[in-house]
């Protein structure tokens, strides 16, 4: 999913959630789901105007691999 579509689904589980009603169990659920995508669209525009490197040290380290196999260019 790109950042247009984070910020859609949003919008669709929150009516989804409203259709649902307080007694329905997957209400909240939508919610929850619609925060998260919610944050994502805020963070898309930022990962787009990265070149990548950042966030593949980021994902390396997160990972716990010392000796990471990036491409060529993300070493430089």
């Amino acid at each position: 999913m790109n950042g247009p579509g984070h910020y859609r689904e949003p919008e669709r589980l929150l009516e989804q959630a409203t259709s649902r009603g307080e007694s329905d169990p997957t209400a909240p659920w939508c919610l929850e789901l619609a925060k998260a995508h919610t944050v994502l669209a805020h963070v898309a525009p930022a990962a787009l105007t990265s070149d990548g490197r950042e966030w593949a040290e980021v994902a390396v380290r997160r990972l716990g691999n010392t000796s990471p196999a990036l491409p060529e260019q993300a070493r430089t």
